[in-house]
Order: C-alpha cells, then structure tokens, then sequence
C-alpha cells in the first residue's frame, strides 16, 4: 500500500484456524478518497468502520465472486475480521447465502464493539477473540471441518469429486449444503480459492496458469472474471487498484 494508506495484519491463534483467517486494520491517513477495486477472495468479512464523514458502524460482507469497484473515505479506520466459511454456522450460526456479493448491517453493540476498537489491532484482535471462542459450539461436525481443511489446504485444487470420497458425504449434498449456507457450489468456490493463489504468481510476472487451471485460455477467462481485466493488467496493479492483490501478499 502507498504511504498514505496504512495496513497491519494479525494472523488468528492455531485455536481458532479451522474459522478464523485473520485480523486487519485498514486507515485512509490522506486528505483524499481512494478509488480501489474490491476482488473475490473467499473471504466473510465482518468489518467495523468510521470515517470523517460516517459514524461508527459494523457490517458483515458475504462471499464475493465478481470485482466490485468501492471508494476509502478520506479519514477512514477499519478493523476486520476474516473469516473462514465454517463460521458462517458455527460463530454467526446462520446461512450468509443471502450476502453473495452484497452486505448487511450488524445491530448496534454486535459482540460489544464500539469506535474505540478501530484504534489498536492488538487488542481489537484479543477481544474479537474471546468473542469468537465464546460463540462456538461444543458439538461440531468433524466431517465438516475435514471438508473445509481440504478446500483451504489445496487452495481449491481439489475436485468435488475427491472431497465428496475422502469424507464421506456425497457430491450432491455438498453442493446443497455450499448453495443453502454461502449461495453457491463448491466448484464456484474452489475456483475463487484458484484464482486468489494466482496473486503471488502474477505479482512475480508469471502470467501463465499455476494453480490446476486447464489451460492458458482458461486463466485468463477466470482472471478476467474475477478481476474484470488481463492477468497483465492485474500483474501491474498500477496504484495499488486491486487492493487485496496488494495487501494479500502481506499476510
């Protein structure tokens, strides 16, 4: 990021891995907005924010699976929370099938956070801690989580198919659990996680497929899907537009 937008990263503790893939802190330090492009990441981010211009507020985003274009206010701080898809049931004991590529609020007061938790990741990153930790279950459905370590584990370059024999739990139920739970299938899923690894390879001017795409035509069909331009394009990444490609690679 450039000097005037400051990032930090704060990876989950190993107890919270299987629901957790990080904490962040995002502040627009300039007198300016930023224009920035948002890229599907596979990520549920629930986000608390406060601008010059806006009060405190949280929101929770689903899945994305297109580029969407948002603007940093000047003045703005963020503090976030990254999850895993296993969270979606097991910490927000919900569906977020409803928030494909959209948002919701999250009432006032939501785990008790208010805007002085935008001033320090350390300690928004122990509070959000204990919050998650106290909202998981006793009971969790180990073939579940074996699923989602598998996804997460290959980077989505595993078939339904191969998931589907090593726990278990047959293709067409995945896929229905995937579309009721997140609002699409696994496949579509996996492609995101294919499409995120690329970042490194792009970022070190390797503009061919490295992450188990069929072929070259095929990379860029996904590349400019998900990106909304060429893999050069993106590769270049010119003031820092693609915002995760950028902070991505921090992490």
């Amino acid at each position: 990021m450039n000097k005037d937008v400051a990032y930090e990263w704060i990876a989950p503790d190993p107890s919270l891995a299987d629901f957790v893939e990080g904490f962040w802190r995002l502040e627009n330090r300039s007198g300016a907005a930023k224009d920035v492009v948002i890229l599907p990441d596979g990520r549920i981010d629930c986000i608390l924010a406060q601008s010059i211009t806006a009060p405190f507020h949280m929101t929770l985003l689903g899945i994305g699976t297109l580029p969407d274009k948002v603007m940093i206010a000047a003045g703005i701080k963020m503090c976030a929370i990254s999850f895993k898809l296993p969270a979606a049931e097991y910490v927000f004991h919900q569906s977020v099938s409803p928030l494909l590529n959209t948002a919701a609020f999250l009432p006032a007061g939501f785990w008790g956070f208010n805007a002085a938790d935008l001033e320090d990741l350390e300690q928004f990153c122990k509070k959000a801690t204990e919050k998650i930790r106290s909202a998981l279950p006793p009971q969790m459905d180990n073939r579940k989580l074996e699923l989602f370590q598998q996804i997460y584990r290959t980077k989505g370059a595993v078939s339904v198919k191969a998931i589907s024999e090593s726990v278990f739990w047959s293709s067409r139920q995945i896929n229905r659990y995937f579309q009721q739970q997140f609002g699409l299938s696994l496949k579509a899923y996996c492609s995101i996680l294919r499409f995120r690894a690329s970042f490194q390879h792009l970022k070190a001017g390797k503009l061919f497929p490295e992450e188990n795409f069929a072929d070259q035509s095929h990379f860029i069909r996904e590349v400019k899907k998900r990106s909304g331009v060429l893999p050069k394009e993106l590769s270049r990444n010119q003031n820092d537009r693609f915002i995760q490609f950028t902070t991505l690679g921090t992490e």
